[in-house]
């Protein structure tokens, strides 16, 4: 039986605010924007290329204060043109950063170990690592 982790709840202040974020400076896609009532809205967004969204609200998601998701991990296989792509939207990201040692160099030595960072609005933490090449 596969198990596929598909939603991650991304706790957010102002809907408005994280939906123009990961839609128009991310360019992650606007699933659904639902208005359930004045109190539940839900708004689902997917990176381009994933199988797991991200979900983002008020009223129907838990409660989780803004800004306290640390460690959501996107994957791309070219990190110098995802950096140069973040930049270019106007995401405060960081510079390209080497973690750890590439045992295997090749076919790009900055294969699992590069990384940039970024906060959304609220301060939830993001990484995004290079893997062009596993196993």
């Amino acid at each position: 039986m596969n198990w596929t982790l598909e939603v991650v709840v991304v706790p957010v202040s102002d809907v408005d605010r994280a939906k123009e974020f990961y839609a128009e400076r991310l360019g992650f896609a606007v699933d659904h924007d639902t208005h359930i009532s004045d109190d539940v809205r839900i708004v689902q967004l997917t990176p381009p290329g994933s199988g797991c969204s991200v979900v983002i609200g008020r009223g129907a998601v838990p409660q989780m204060p803004p800004g306290s998701l640390k460690g959501l991990q996107l994957v791309v296989p070219d990190l110098e043109r995802a950096h140069a792509e973040l930049v270019g939207r106007g995401v405060e990201v960081s510079e390209i950063q080497v973690v750890g040692h590439n045992p295997r160099p090749v076919p790009h030595p900055l294969d699992n170990v590069g990384f940039v960072f970024f906060r959304d609005p609220d301060g939830n933490e993001w990484a995004v690592q290079q893997i062009s090449a596993r196993g």
